[in-house]
């Protein structure tokens, strides 16, 4: 088979009559891992985020001895996902509380409109008197209240009288119920007894502006005093906690969490969203944390008396993730994070201690065959579908989107879509277009703004499959005869960077493109989404597509991407430098690998065994332990003879990319170099820079 290859920008046809084997060298195949992101390590541990993907705005509660969550949705349906977990750490999707958000035209995509980033904003979920309620607003159309007794649903609904934005809840222990929103400036009312309006003369501000608190509170009464978590985003995020003995105040203001990215930094962002394309991409230096670390989140007791937190983190264009923090209470305060290291959280940490453990396991199941009678519970709706339009029963194990108008993909209706998800994943899809009619577009999609897409369009006499860049207004035209083909989307959101591909068989498969960049935007306020599709260019309804089969594949689906080497001898490389880690008169040095203080095996440490995820090294020269003491400063991380307990234990950190960081249980701190100082080493440093080269990060390599 040959191919004709057309390519075209912005109006301006460049036909190259270029004739390339149908299969060549460049083509993207994979070695299927059949496994999916789980936080839970196995080992006793587990490994943030929660979710590898965008789970937004979330809040949790606990009942008994059972705890569940809910998070933003936006414009996608069904919206407000239910999730449920014993451990805090292994969650189950057990329903949406909104099965269809229909207010209006623009929610139908109907008259030229859309509700791209509108819909349901930041919820506040709550359990009182056998009765589950989630508060959300909903833009432009006021406050929600979805409600049941059985958080398996069905959910009912209301809509509130009262407009409370980023709204909070306590059902306090006197009968009164408390409301609390604002940025900046927050607010506090007392609610009418069925939730439906605020109590007349009860607003007030507890908060004034310019106090230091932000947005997105959650409000707590924790031993008769009143605790509000609360976000801040200006300059950079951080998360701060409100407390008071009454609920209207005075309170105080004290930063709870800060700082905490994961080794991960701000990228890309487009904030004008109007003005394209080409839209302009904000690229941010190498270092920049910006929005980026722990904010907008609250706390929970577990049974065992454990407190944790939990916040989001905005991960550039896989979307805004959840973590997990323990939290450590000093002076009545909450921190997120452990002593000796305050404000910072663990990327790994062990499990909560909730009486319950959970086998690792993931809230949602992405790979779809279409044979069942309902879609997979992973998948949400861009905007809300015309389900006469839709079918899983006309053709057995088929996804059938018979195409309605739109100008363009963005106003595509009955687009179909899945989260994409970190750090790595390939999603591929099965389609025939053999029922196409003209003007029919039917595809796999990079759903974000700009997107980017790959499918097959249908003209009078024949099919094009073509590739589409929205940012740089690019097409790349395949003419075709082939009926069946499968297109793949490959996201990598360490880098932010897509790839489209397709196939004739579903075994070999050709980059068409080249790379997509994908930026986080204002738009949709999501991240990436994978997203089927089908819409007829000319203005009318058209032919179906059958999406025979949906598989997301993950290259690097577990928070230890290699296995922890117990009892093996490593040695362990400096990101920052390059230099080894060695043995030096019984203090922990770094050296250039040439030196010849890494001779006779003083770069070899072997990792011993501690349970929980947790190692000692032992040095291969004598058989002493590296151990932190003192300050954990300079020329305070040596090598004693005997095992010094939480001195010489450190928690194991996998930075996703083959490197690692080693926290110390004494003092909870991270194992670290100065970077081309020749110097001896500490274990003072309180996490990783976006470029893991601030001397906390190490390579590490099995010796024997």
């Amino acid at each position: 088979m040959q191919l004709l290859i057309k390519i075209m920008f912005t109006g301006l046809l460049i036909e190259n009559l270029i004739f390339i084997p149908a299969f060549s060298q460049m083509k993207t195949e994979l070695d299927s891992t059949n496994c999916t992101w789980k936080s839970d390590n196995g080992n006793g541990t587990f490994t943030n985020p929660l979710f590898y993907e965008e789970f937004s705005d979330p809040d949790l509660i606990r009942v008994g001895d059972d705890y569940y969550m809910t998070g933003t949705t936006m414009h996608t349906m069904p919206g407000l996902p239910v999730l449920h977990s014993k451990d805090l750490v292994n969650w189950e999707l057990i329903s949406y509380a909104v099965d269809r958000l229909d207010f209006g035209p623009e929610i139908r995509m109907e008259d030229g409109k859309e509700f791209y980033g509108q819909g349901i904003w930041a919820p506040c979920f709550r359990y009182h008197d056998g009765m589950f309620y989630i508060f959300s607003n909903v833009n432009r159309y006021g406050t929600q209240i979805y409600y049941t007794k059985d958080p398996k649903g069905p959910w009912k609904h209301k809509t509130m009288i009262a407009r409370l934005h980023d709204v909070t809840v306590l059902f306090d222990d006197d009968g009164k119920i408390y409301a609390v929103w604002g940025y900046d400036e927050v607010k506090m009312v007392q609610l009418t007894t069925d939730l439906m309006d605020v109590v007349p003369g009860t607003e007030k501000v507890i908060i004034e502006r310019g106090s230091g608190a932000g947005e997105g509170s959650h409000i707590y009464k924790i031993n008769g005093k009143y605790y509000i978590t609360n976000t801040n985003y200006d300059p950079v995020c951080y998360q701060v906690c409100l407390r008071s003995d009454d609920p209207y105040g005075p309170y105080e203001v004290n930063v709870m969490s800060a700082e905490e990215n994961f080794g991960v930094g701000q990228r890309m962002r487009i904030f004008n969203t109007t003005d394209g394309p080409p839209f302009n991409i904000v690229k941010y230096p190498e270092n920049y944390v910006g929005c980026i670390p722990m904010h907008q989140g609250g706390i929970v007791e577990t049974q065992s008396g454990e407190w944790w937190g939990w916040s989001m983190l905005d991960y550039n264009s896989v979307g805004r993730v959840t973590a997990l923090s323990p939290v450590t209470w000093k002076d009545d305060w909450p921190y997120f994070g452990l002593p000796g290291n305050l404000t910072r959280s663990p990327r790994t940490w062990v499990k909560p201690n909730t009486g319950f453990s959970s086998e690792p396991k993931a809230p949602f199941e992405r790979d779809d065959d279409f044979n069942g009678p309902n879609l997979k519970n992973v998948w949400q709706w861009n905007h809300l579908p015309n389900d006469k339009k839709w079918s899983l029963k006309e053709r057995k194990g088929n996804l059938r989107l018979h195409s309605l108008p739109a100008e363009s993909f963005w106003h595509a209706k009955n687009s179909l879509t899945q989260r994409g998800i970190g750090p790595e994943s390939y999603a591929t899809t099965e389609v025939d277009v053999s029922k196409l009619k003209e003007g029919d577009i039917a595809g796999l999609a990079l759903l974000n703004l700009p997107y980017a897409w790959i499918g097959i369009v249908k003209n009078k006499k024949d099919h094009l499959l073509r590739f589409y860049n929205q940012q740089e207004e690019k097409s790349i035209d395949v003419e075709t005869d082939e009926k069946t083909i499968w297109l793949r989307a490959h996201c990598n959101f360490d880098t932010d960077i897509g790839k489209l591909s397709y196939s004739f068989d579903g075994q070999h498969f050709e980059e068409i493109g080249g790379e997509v960049i994908m930026p986080y935007q204002l738009k949709t306020f999501q991240g990436v989404r994978y997203a089927l599709f089908n819409f007829n260019k000319n203005g009318k309804e058209g032919g179906y597509a059958d999406f025979n089969s949906f598989q997301v594949d993950e290259p690097r689906c577990k928070g230890l991407t290699r296995p922890i080497p117990y009892n093996r001898v490593i040695s362990l490389t400096s990101l920052a430098d390059s230099t080894l880690l060695v043995n030096w008169r019984n203090h922990v040095r770094p050296a250039d690998p040439s030196s010849p203080f890494t001779e006779n095996k003083a770069a070899q440490f072997r990792v011993l065994d501690r349970g929980n995820g947790r190692i000692a090294l032992q040095s291969v020269v004598n058989g002493g332990f590296v151990t932190v003491k003192g300050q954990a400063g300079l020329a305070e991380v040596r090598i004693y003879e005997e095992d010094q307990g939480d001195a010489s234990t450190f928690q194991w950190q996998d930075m996703l990319n083959g490197d690692i960081m080693l926290m110390s249980l004494y003092n909870h701190r991270y194992l670290n170099v100065d970077p081309r100082a020749g110097s001896l080493c500490s274990a003072d440093a309180r996490g990783a820079r976006p470029d893991h080269q601030g001397g906390a990060c190490f390579r590490w390599e099995v010796m024997e």
